[in-house]
């Protein structure tokens, strides 16, 4: 699935959360931050709001947008675990925020060695030594 928000000044965050009945493992993965039209010559500095591993609330700023000199930025499909927020910490925007979510049910996730074959193995060939 497919991800986009749009953060302004008048809308300074956007959350992102399943449904925590949900028995299915949530990736959230955001690809590229840039500044759209009417976006002025000023700093816009976009951060993430999670969770850490004791529960607390943790800002980690990603991107730090400038028309003039930088207006976007790949994340390389930087992987979050949701609920995740995404706030406008500094300029007024607009940034719009792009990514992808996928739901991994975990019936559909297997472990087990019989799935694989000897057959789908694939075969090295043998390591040479260097010539001199």
């Amino acid at each position: 699935l497919l991800l986009g928000c749009e953060l302004t000044a008048s809308t300074k965050s956007y959350t992102f959360q399943v449904d925590e009945e949900d028995d299915s493992d949530h990736i959230l993965a955001l690809s590229m931050v840039c500044l759209t039209d009417g976006a002025k010559d000023e700093c816009n500095v976009v951060e993430v709001v999670g969770r850490n591993h004791e529960n607390q609330e943790i800002a980690v700023p990603v991107a730090n947008l400038k028309l003039s000199c930088q207006p976007l930025l790949s994340l390389d499909n930087f992987k979050l675990q949701p609920p995740v927020t995404f706030r406008l910490a500094a300029g007024s925007g607009p940034v719009h925020l792009t990514g992808w979510h996928r739901i991994m049910h975990r019936e559909d996730v297997s472990f087990e060695d019989d799935d694989l074959s000897e057959e789908d193995e694939e075969e090295l060939p043998p390591i040479k030594p260097a010539k001199k």
